[in-house]
């Protein structure tokens, strides 16, 4: 019999990196929309880019993304899904403020 409790057995390390970067990309984001005097599209784009950026170390550091055997095929899948969600968001803001 194997020992696999030794992987459950280490301080979560990646997931306490996980949380701190989530906490200061939330409140970057907050300061930014609060606290700057930013052109108000720069801070959207902004604030969209480090939303997108925190659900990439979510998936990675929370979900575990790129671990067991199909990790490379998981990460592909996540990409493409992004790319579609992405897609689908900036095509419809697209039609919403052309449309008269």
């Amino acid at each position: 019999m194997t020992n696999n409790t030794s992987n459950h057995n280490h301080f979560p390390w990646s997931q306490i990196i996980g949380f701190i970067f989530s906490i200061v990309l939330t409140f970057l984001a907050v300061w930014l929309g609060l606290y700057t005097d930013l052109p108000l599209n720069t801070i959207i784009i902004i604030v969209f880019s480090l939303a997108f950026l925190q659900a990439a170390i979510q998936l990675f550091m929370f979900m575990h993304v790129s671990e067991g055997e199909s990790g490379v095929w998981q990460v592909g899948k996540m990409i493409s899904a992004a790319l579609i969600a992405i897609i689908i968001v900036v095509g419809t803001v697209w039609v919403m403020t052309s449309m008269h």
